[in-house]
Parts: structure tokens; C-alpha cells; sequence
């Protein structure tokens, strides 16, 4: 990623001062006016509209409460813990404020956060809000962005992408999706470094995504020391997790935790791995049946030949290992015969 034209603002934290006590000298200096008004006029009242004191006082307090009074209440702002405010001044990076409590700022300063049109769910991709105006008694949904909420959120928040189809190694097309935990630790590198650092995360994610699942076969047969994305989930979250982190460091995120929440074949090939997947473990399970009746058969006429119980010769030896064979092997139960004769 070319980050050549990327500024590296230094995070600092601007001028500050109690809300609490800004908020009483300004609410003091408004009854300060309406007093101003209020004796104004009384004097104007008493001593008639000549009374330069009087109007003096009565135009200077209505001056200061329409236009001067309300200003310094913008300056007023309030964070909750794991909360952040990225402040401008006339257009230059001014501070950022990323403690909680009442504060006083410039009523100047103005701020920032682009991805506060876009919200972040749970339960699919990031999508941009959109306003709802009533028409006639129907509300229609507007594509305009809603202008809400500046605050940064600094808490842990959790990305469900909506599932992808994407080739693995073998080129096997196969459904994906993926769960991301993450959060923001530098609120000024996600105003200024990105246009919109959710929807920057999330494409970032899809993209990870498919440069992590093409380096991975979906499953092996037969080869169980090979890496596969059903198999290595664990290896295949710290890949993916470092992947995205990469993409996303620019953007002042830091990502916690990546897993795949869905893995499957897509449908179009779903019914043929299927049968492959049945022919294999069918495979897997006749080679261990097998092996388990010759070690019987085995076992059984070092028995007989141990305890000189009967002595064989290699035919009958041979065909003894047959009929065992046949009836450990078999599908079905076998079918006894007595032979009440000799066995020569």
C-alpha cells in the first residue's frame, strides 16, 4: 500500500478546561444580559427613550444574548469512557480528546468523523445509514447520511462480513465468511489517514480474506500432515488475523481476533464432495477392517498351531484364512454350515 501522500499527525490533546464551571460563567453571563435588558428598559420607562445609559444597556444585552451569549455553549462537550472527539479548528487538526468527564474546548472547533453516517453491525458488512422522510404518511428511506453522533467509539467491536465465494488452492469454489474483532487505538489516524475507517476495515477484511483462502486447500484425503482450512483453523486465525492488521495499521485499528463463522463447498460442487468425501471414508473404513481380520486370522492360527489343537496343512490353512476372511469382512452375517463329515 502506498502510504507516500499519508500525513503522520502527532495525536495531542488540546486545551482543555472544567465543563462544569465553563457551563455556571456562561449561564451567568446570559442572566447578566437578560438584567441588562430588564434595567434598560426600566430606565427607558422612567426617564424616557433620551436615556443614553438606559438604551445603551438594553441593546447591549440584546445584542450579546442573540448573537455573542449562545457561542460559548458549542464549546461544551461531554465523553463517556471509551469515547473519543478528533477537533478541527478552521480546517487544522486541533486535538483529540479521549478521556472521559464534561469538558470546555474552542466553541470554534468543529468535529470530526467520517464514518458516523455508517454503522457497524453484527450482523452483515458495514452500511451507511440512511434518513427516513414522510411522504404522504409513508416513510421513505432517503440515501442522504444521517449527520449524528462525532463521537469515536473506543471500544471492542465485532465485523460479521457476509460470506464470500472464493477458489481455495485446489481451485474448488467454497462459501467463507469470516468474524473479526476489533477496535480503534488512534482515533486521529481513523479520521485522517481514511475516508471511512469501517468500511475501510471491511473491505480490507474481504480482501484478506481471499489472499489467505487461496494458499489453503478446504480438506486433503489421505494426507493428514497438510494444512487445509477445515483442519488448521488455528494457524489459519493468526494468518488472517496478522493479514488484516497489516492492511488496516494505516487506519490507527488494531484487530484482536479473526475466525472463519462459515465454511463450505459451494453448491454447484457441494454434491460432488460429497460423494467423494463418502467414497473416502468408506476407503478408510474397509482398509481398517481388513487389516483388523488378517490380525485375527493371524492370531487365530497361531492359537490353533500354539495349543496343537488340530494340525493343517497349508490348503486347509489357506482355506480357513478364506472363510474367516469372508466373515469378517462380509456386509452381512454369514451363514453357517456343519460339516458332519471329515475335513479330508
Amino acid at each position: 500500500m502506498n502510504t507516500s501522500n499519508i500525513i503522520q499527525y502527532e495525536e495531542k490533546e488540546p486545551a482543555l478546561c472544567s465543563g462544569m464551571v465553563a457551563f455556571i460563567g456562561i449561564t451567568l453571563a446570559i442572566l447578566a444580559g437578560v438584567a441588562a435588558i430588564i434595567y434598560g428598559s426600566v430606565l427607558l420607562y422612567h426617564f424616557g427613550a433620551v436615556h443614553t445609559p438606559g438604551l445603551v444597556l438594553l441593546i447591549s444585552g440584546c445584542v450579546y444574548i442573540s448573537f455573542i451569549g449562545w457561542i460559548p455553549y458549542l464549546g461544551l462537550k461531554i465523553l463517556k469512557p471509551n469515547e473519543a472527539l478528533v477537533l478541527t479548528l478552521f480546517g487544522k487538526y486541533h486535538g483529540t480528546i479521549k478521556k472521559a468527564g464534561f469538558f470546555f474546548v474552542n466553541p470554534f472547533v468543529t468535529a470530526v468523523n467520517p464514518a458516523a453516517g455508517t454503522s457497524s453491525t453484527t450482523s452483515g458488512s458495514v452500511i451507511p445509514q440512511k434518513s427516513s422522510v414522510a411522504v404522504g404518511g409513508v416513510n421513505i428511506q432517503s440515501s442522504l447520511p444521517t449527520f449524528g453522533n462525532k463521537k469515536i467509539s473506543l471500544k471492542v467491536i465485532t465485523l460479521n462480513n457476509d460470506t464470500q465465494k472464493i477458489n481455495d488452492q485446489m481451485g474448488n469454489p467454497i462459501i467463507i465468511g469470516i468474524v473479526v474483532v476489533w477496535k480503534v487505538i488512534n482515533p486521529t489516524k481513523s479520521v485522517f489517514n481514511v475516508d471511512n475507517y469501517k468500511e475501510f476495515l471491511s473491505i480490507q477484511c474481504d480482501s484478506a480474506l481471499r489472499n489467505i483462502v487461496r494458499l489453503y486447500p478446504y480438506d486433503t484425503y489421505g494426507d493428514d500432515n497438510e494444512k487445509t482450512l477445515r483442519g488448521s483453523s488455528q494457524e489459519i486465525a493468526l494468518k488472517l488475523r496478522d493479514e488484516i492488521q497489516s492492511k488496516v495499521e494505516i487506519a490507527g485499528l488494531e484487530v484482536e481476533e479473526a475466525r472463519i463463522t462459515h465454511l463450505s463447498y459451494a453448491p454447484e460442487i457441494a454434491a460432488a464432495m460429497l460423494q467423494r468425501q463418502q467414497a473416502s471414508a468408506i476407503i478408510d473404513a474397509r482398509q481398517m477392517i481388513v487389516e483388523g481380520a488378517v490380525g485375527m486370522v493371524e492370531m487365530a492360527l497361531n492359537k490353533l498351531n500354539a495349543g496343537n489343537i488340530v494340525d493343517l496343512d497349508n490348503e486347509r490353512k489357506a482355506a480357513m484364512v478364506s472363510n474367516l476372511l469372508v466373515v469378517l469382512c462380509g456386509n452381512r452375517d454369514a451363514q453357517p454350515i456343519v460339516n458332519s463329515g471329515s475335513l479330508y
